[in-house]
């Protein structure tokens, strides 16, 4: 008899951040192993492109524009990806800004806030949807439900001059936690994962630094950069029943580099 845990056949997966780069490779792999798929991202033209991707591989997708760190458009947009596909099965919290090195002394409240707005307060605005809609379904009679958020290898690390990013890449992995202890009476499960050092458009410009790259690949003991790709196995996982009794982890995936 076949293994069949991961189908996704009939559930609804919703990406924040889904038009490129690691969203869209989890995106994709949900999506070809049966699941409908939302995608949210601010850019319209990859928000198009995203969709019409994920259609090809036979499912219910939709990209919606909006900005998750507006508390009052992810409420928005979280209705009409329900209106839309009749429900949430699992909510990936994944959209964020990168930063730019600046020496800690002289970061700027501004661009703390910047920072802080989008990978935090809009992972909490996301996940706080997320989290209405499954309490309200296990209360109904349907629990269960997955809560992932994208957080970063910053989040174990001490990436200097980015204490801003990594700051909410800590505090995602404790929210995490602390949405694993209480929703699990609902049959929700809430993970992190952990992306070391992957080729996106939000490392383009650190990789093509000659003195960085000679500076970091020789510390990745699987000598290459990380791909969007690298990511579907573990997001088909989480989405899948198979994962059902695995809560409150983080899923560091960095190609070994943290433990070299």
């Amino acid at each position: 008899m076949a293994f069949t845990a991961f189908d996704l056949t009939g559930k609804v997966a919703l990406i924040t951040g889904g038009n490129g780069g690691i969203g869209l490779g989890m995106a994709e792999a949900i999506a070809a192993a049966g699941a409908d798929v939302c995608v949210w991202g601010t850019n319209a033209i990859k928000n198009a492109a995203a969709e019409a991707r994920l259609a090809e591989h036979g499912v219910r997708a939709k990209a919606i524009q909006v900005d998750v760190s507006d508390e009052a458009a992810v409420d928005r947009a979280f209705e009409a990806t329900v209106a839309a596909f009749g429900r949430v099965d699992g909510c990936f919290a994944n959209a964020g800004v990168s930063t730019r090195g600046t020496p800690f002394e002289k970061l700027t409240s501004e661009e703390w806030r910047r920072v802080l707005a989008v990978n935090l307060d809009g992972a909490f605005f996301t996940l706080r949807a997320a989290a209405r809609h499954m309490v309200a379904r296990a209360e109904a009679g349907d629990p269960g439900g997955r809560l992932i958020g994208t957080a970063s290898l910053a989040a174990l690390s001490g990436p200097a001059r980015n204490e801003h990013y990594a700051a909410t890449k800590g505090g995602l992995v404790a929210m995490m936690n602390a949405l694993a202890v209480e929703y699990a009476r609902h049959g929700v499960t809430a993970n992190s994962i952990l992306p070391g050092w992957i080729e996106t458009e939000m490392t383009a410009d650190a990789f093509a630094w000659q003195k960085f790259a000679a500076n970091v690949m020789p510390r990745i003991p699987m000598r290459r950069w990380g791909r969007p790709q690298d990511f579907a196995g573990i997001a088909v996982y989480l989405m899948s029943d198979a994962s059902a009794y695995h809560t409150g982890d983080r899923f560091l995936i960095d190609g070994g580099y943290w433990i070299f």
